[in-house]
């Protein structure tokens, strides 16, 4: 019996990416001398296999290649970075973009609708939200840190399209490939926003507690059906409809991931057939 169709994923970490295959995942750096560094483990826990769990966000995996990758580079100056530390970092981090990107459209939503009905307050919601994600992308992509992240990221992205255009995985090959793929976490990200303006809309504009209490609640509910819509997209990129949907979630995609040096590709591959390693075993 075949197996379904895998769609392989990754991400971009410090110098670094991280795919996920069938079975295995694997992380990539380029250490501080220069040479190429793999981590690679078997996906054995349960947050890898259920189908629930297979929601961004909802995994450590992305967490835990962070960590290594941030000591790794850290190691070249004699630093060593806790993994509490870091997560710790983190949840401050997220639990502040949660507060910014909820908090601050109902504070705008709730002056500029005055005087106006709960479709008003729900458009003018999802506009400022939507807004201010594309303005933070924007921003912070000035940093030179940043922008070498989003250089790892296209070159996640030209590695993946690199495969499923069935080319020969090398460095000339993959650099013809484009840095935009429909599976991506910021097309998720911009989903997401598109997702919670419509959810957030039906709500209407109860008492502010309730109001509230619908932002925290329905976070899941938002975040199954963008990702189910990036899924979606993802098995159906050729179609012409699809294709004209997902032309707003490609758009954005240029704010987070710019054009990879051969060096960087190096990385990416690397860190992509190691990930592959065990089922190219498997099928000798």
């Amino acid at each position: 019996m075949s197996q379904d169709k895998f769609f392989y994923g990754g991400q971009a970490v410090l110098e670094g990416v991280m795919m996920r295959g069938r079975t295995t995942y694997a992380v990539a750096v380029r250490r501080p001398d220069g040479e190429i560094q793999v981590l690679r483990e078997r996906l054995r826990s349960i947050i890898y296999t259920h189908r629930f769990w297979k929601l961004p966000l909802l995994r450590g995996l992305g967490m835990k290649a962070l960590v290594w990758s941030a000591n790794i580079q850290a190691a070249g100056e004699q630093v060593e970075l806790s993994a509490n530390a870091i997560r710790i970092t983190m949840g401050i981090a997220i639990v502040g973009a949660l507060l910014f990107f909820l908090g601050v459209p109902l504070l705008a939503a709730g002056f500029l609708s005055r005087g106006h009905g709960s479709l008003f307050f729900g458009i003018v919601d999802g506009i400022v939200r939507i807004a201010l994600l594309l303005l933070y992308l924007y921003a912070i992509s000035f940093k030179a840190e940043i922008a070498r992240l989003f250089a790892y990221h296209g070159a996640e992205h030209k590695t993946i399209n690199a495969f499923e255009a069935g080319l020969a995985l090398d460095v000339p090959n993959v650099r013809t490939q484009s840095t935009l793929h429909p599976r991506c976490g910021t097309g998720f990200l911009l989903a997401v926003m598109v997702v919670s303006a419509f959810v957030f809309g039906l709500v209407g504009r109860p008492a502010l507690p309730l109001l509230l209490l619908s932002r925290i609640v329905l976070i899941p509910l938002i975040a199954m059906l963008a990702y189910e819509f990036i899924r979606f997209a993802g098995r159906h990129r050729n179609n012409p409809v699809v294709k004209v949907l997902i032309i707003p979630f490609l758009l954005t995609q240029k704010l987070t991931t710019r054009e990879p040096d051969d060096r960087q590709l190096e990385v990416a591959l690397a860190a992509f057939q190691a990930a592959r390693q065990e089922e190219k075993e498997a099928a000798a």
